[in-house]
């Protein structure tokens, strides 16, 4: 009945789709703020497991609330501006952003006093030995 209900009420697919789409969007956020191991859990032991999975959540969750304070912000500023902003318009920003989050951070080593080498273009490679061998190899290929 559920399924048949499903293919004869266009606005319940809608709500679906709507739904599944804010489940995914969330599930590939997380999935990407989880970068460490690609999101696989190599360990057997389940303590560990499950550890590794509630602080991935915790970490989505403080992202999103971080982003969904930084978005209010912006709001505010825009109203504070004499900007119009309707509901509905704000019903679309997804607080799932990622284009400011620098996940392996800026590391800076001039307070180290670290200079580094000058760089040389040239790459001193003699490479006559892999062209003879290129040269040989090519010979066989022809009288064959």
């Amino acid at each position: 009945m559920q399924l048949l209900r499903y293919l004869s009420d266009a606005p319940l697919r809608r709500r679906v789709t709507a739904a599944t789409n804010k489940v995914e969007a969330f599930n590939g956020f997380s999935q990407w703020l989880g970068f460490g191991n690609r999101g696989v859990l190599a360990d057997n032991d389940p303590v560990e497991q499950e550890k590794a999975m509630k602080f991935n959540a915790l970490l989505t969750n403080a992202v999103i609330f971080h982003n969904a304070l930084d978005i209010a912000e912006i709001v505010r500023q825009l109203l504070e501006e004499g900007w119009t902003i309707e509901p509905e318009e704000l019903a679309h920003i997804s607080p799932y952003l990622t284009e400011h989050i620098n996940r392996f951070g800026e590391y800076s080593t001039h307070e180290l006093g670290i200079q580094p080498e000058a760089y040389d273009p040239k790459l001193n490679v003699d490479f006559t030995q892999l062209r003879e061998e290129n040269l040989t190899s090519e010979g066989f290929g022809r009288a064959a």
